[in-house]
């Protein structure tokens, strides 16, 4: 990058806000997806929403690409660099504006972590609902960026549900404002169509989220199975009953190992495991456990404990939550993929995984959120047998591929980014994607903002890595600029 320019995004964000030096760079190389890798020219790091759009102005009228950067804990790639472009990091961007109770409104900068929301309010007895796995270190602005779920989103929703309003700095540098403190507001839901964006239509540097009243009671049971079959059933019959608890998650042999070597939650070995969460008013849940107990045994569980304390509810959630960290403890390596499925499919969809695993000479573990069919196979191989990383590679591609064919999609709440963008096509039609460009091209026509992801490899050349240059069938108006 022209040292011109460097000079001039570190007199925005100061000497600390601007790394560009290469042994530096590397630590921004990649995401949570760490087998594409991508050294950028520089990273910035504002401390404001003013150094944010200035950043952004300079970005744009160099037409520089810019890609935004919570905490790294993405797993599709969506915030792998781009060559020969900024990395813009909001981790300095970590301030809770706004807490007002009252409305149940929370006002808070891209980089707060998740987790230290729900801390801020639980002293009110709120909480806030979306919780992935990594919501100790996962911010808010990447969760936004890919409409993150988690575990409790079975009953209370995606980030999508919980997010208001959004200040956000354009890729043109202009600030606009969607939504606000209140429900409904008047015209297009473009704040909807920007939760799930994957940072291709602008940056935000304020977010309001609801919060929501804690229940009354939070009850936690764990049932063991003898086989996933038999789990899946006993899933499928639990929301049939008209029953919509909190979270139902499953763990399979393979996911029980690694969590309990690495956190001791207290599993029971078995083939599959189920923990069921009821939350509300106590009698209301009193009522629904017995019936899920009852649904447990009649489907096979040969174990059934229900969490009777806070801190024992915390424990099992804790081993389920350290699942993908403690996969390292059984595997060198591995994949961890993101898939969805129709319920009442995931007996059949678990039983094909396994026959895919077998035929490929990989284990793969599951654990995954069962109550609204999200799976996340992990396929677990070794980087240093030659050849093995490719063949975990399309093993699970074949699985994401056999969501599909089951009625499914690519990814629930991971996001495209560049680990998924060639499948596309096998979920949308070319009209459908058409159509989704167009709103990417009103937000970014200069295609800057995190470039070349989400969308297969467009037709004409504007969306390769590196300087935008005019295809010459767009300049002589034979094809459209996408």
């Amino acid at each position: 990058m022209h040292p011109r320019i460097i000079d001039e995004l570190r007199a925005i964000v100061g000497t600390h806000g601007l790394i560009a030096e290469p042994e530096q760079l590397r630590t921004y190389e990649c995401d949570g997806l760490t087998n594409l890798r991508v050294v950028p020219s520089a990273v910035v790091l504002p401390a404001s929403g003013e150094h944010l759009q200035a950043v952004v102005r300079v970005c744009h009228r160099e037409r520089i690409p810019f890609v935004a950067r919570g905490s790294g804990t993405g797993l599709s790639g969506g915030a792998l660099p781009v060559e020969g472009g900024v990395v813009i990091s909001l981790s300095r961007l970590n301030r809770i504006l706004e807490v007002d109770i009252p409305n149940a409104r929370v006002v808070v900068e891209p980089g707060v972590i998740n987790l230290d929301v729900t801390e801020r309010v639980a002293p009110f007895g709120y909480f806030y609902a979306p919780d992935p796995s990594s919501q100790s270190v996962c911010t808010i602005g990447g969760n936004v960026a890919e409409n993150s779920g988690g575990a409790h989103c079975l009953k209370y929703g995606f980030t999508a549900n919980h997010v208001l309003g959004l200040k956000l700095v354009l890729p043109d540098g202009e600030i606009v404002q969607l939504g606000g403190k209140t429900l409904d507001p008047p015209g297009y839901d473009l704040m909807g169509v920007f939760v799930g964006s994957e940072g291709t239509l602008g940056i935000a540097t304020e977010i309001t989220l609801r919060v929501v009243k804690r229940p009354e009671v939070v009850q936690t049971l764990l049932a063991a199975f003898h086989s996933t079959d038999e789990a899946g059933a006993a899933v499928s019959e639990i929301i049939a009953a008209g029953i919509l608890p909190a979270a139902i998650e499953m763990m399979d042999a393979l996911s029980i190992q690694a969590a309990e070597a690495a956190v001791h939650a207290g599993y029971p070995q078995c083939d599959a495991l189920l923990l069921v969460e009821l939350d509300g008013p106590a009698a209301e849940v009193a009522l629904s456990m017995e019936r899920v107990t009852e649904i447990c045994r009649g489907c096979g569980a040969w174990e059934i404990r229900l969490a009777q304390s806070e801190a024992e509810r915390m424990v099992v959630w804790k081993g389920r939550k350290a699942a993908f960290a403690a996969m390292g403890r059984v595997a060198p390596d591995y994949i961890v993929q993101d898939g969805v499925i129709p319920r009442t499919a995931l007996p059949r969809v678990l039983r094909e995984i396994r026959q895919l695993s077998e035929a490929a000479g990989l284990r793969v573990a599951n654990v995954f959120h069962a109550g609204d069919g999200n799976l996340h196979p992990l396929v677990l191989y070794d980087r240093s047998v030659p050849g093995q990383e490719h063949i975990a590679e399309t093993l699970a591609f074949d699985i994401i591929k056999l969501c599909v064919q089951a009625g499914g999609s690519i990814t629930g709440e991971h996001g495209v980014g560049r680990e998924k963008q060639k499948y596309m096509s096998t979920m949308y039609a070319e009209p459908d994607l058409d159509t989704m460009q167009l709103v990417r091209c009103a937000f970014d026509p200069q295609h800057l903002a995190n470039p070349d992801k989400v969308f297969p490899r467009p037709r004409l050349c504007a969306e390769k890595q590196g300087r935008y240059e005019p295809h010459p069938l767009e300049q002589a108006g034979v094809a459209e600029l996408f």
